[in-house]
């Protein structure tokens, strides 16, 4: 008899902590954008807090590149691209939080390095994608960063506008590995170490298209008075037209979009596929519009 009673009490015990985990909202991975780091309490750790009281019980993991959060900040300029990809696959791979799946929210470079983590390391699953200012199609000027006074952003700036494809560049500079250039498409694409290589430029990676058409939502927020982001369309995925710089081209009308090389299409086409617009400068969003537009459609 106490065997079974002893054999009954755990399978309650086990019940429960399955009905906790199933009833657990699904936790967040957040990546910082350029010059911030993944925990700055007046940036991406005053949001994740909001996260926590918006979202009670919600587990937030915000991504730190580095072994402090100085190493984070200096290697959002200067360590490989696909360095970085590769060790936040790892950490979120390594969090036993995250084994049934998460959702993602990227700030401004950061969305479009959590889309190569949607398309490169598809375990544990991402479900929801939110780009927040990315740069989707790479950027063709750097007006400033995010923290203008930063010692690195006018060096960064100055090597962009003059040697982005310099291979020395391309290794030094993370900027420069989305760095896109219209009138020079032949050397983007050969010359990206990263954008042109996970926006399936050259061959398409059906991996990469694989994967990413397993998101249920892909949301692409442009915030239309961006001063930091050139062109502001790449946050939607558009683009100058190829050969200039002045004519901008909707992604509906760019190769990558009409031959589908990343799956974009298939994803507007079933509903998954969301673009929002924010009337702001770059990352400049109220928690009123983000619960709305966001949290409630997309997080819970």
């Amino acid at each position: 008899m106490l065997f079974f009673r002893s054999l009954a009490f755990c399978c309650a015990l086990w019940l429960t902590a399955d009905w906790a985990l199933a009833n657990h909202p699904t936790p967040i991975v957040l990546w910082h954008g350029m010059g911030d780091s993944c925990c700055n309490p007046y940036s991406l750790g005053y949001f994740a807090k909001e996260l926590k009281d918006d979202i009670p019980g919600v587990y937030v993991h915000s991504l730190r590149i580095g072994n402090n959060f100085a190493e984070d900040t200096e290697n959002g300029f200067f360590m490989r691209v696909d360095k970085q990809v590769q060790k936040a696959c790892m950490l979120i791979q390594k969090d036993p939080n995250l084994k049934a799946g998460y959702n993602a929210i990227g700030f401004s470079q950061g969305s479009q390095f959590l889309r190569a983590v949607a398309q490169r390391c598809p375990d544990p699953p991402m479900l929801n994608l939110v780009s927040l200012g990315g740069q989707h199609q790479g950027v063709y000027g750097f007006p400033h960063c995010l923290y203008p006074t930063h010692k690195w952003c006018d060096f960064v700036r100055r090597a962009l506008n003059y040697l982005a494809y310099e291979s020395v560049i391309q290794k030094l500079l993370v900027q420069a590995q989305y760095w896109h250039n219209p009138t020079k498409e032949e050397e983007y694409k050969h010359g990206s170490l990263f954008l042109a290589d996970i926006n399936n430029e050259l061959v398409v990676n059906e991996e990469y298209k694989k994967n990413l058409l397993k998101l249920k939502n892909f949301v692409l927020v442009r915030f239309n008075n961006d001063t930091m982001v050139e062109p502001i369309s790449t946050e939607w995925f558009g683009f100058y037209k190829p050969g200039q710089g002045l004519i901008e081209l909707p992604l509906e009308l760019t190769d990558l979009y009409k031959q589908d090389r990343l799956g974009l299409k298939q994803l507007k086409e079933s509903g998954r596929l969301h673009f929002l617009q924010v009337n702001g400068d770059h990352l400049k969003f109220t928690r009123e519009w983000f619960n709305k537009e966001i949290t409630e459609k997309y997080l819970k």
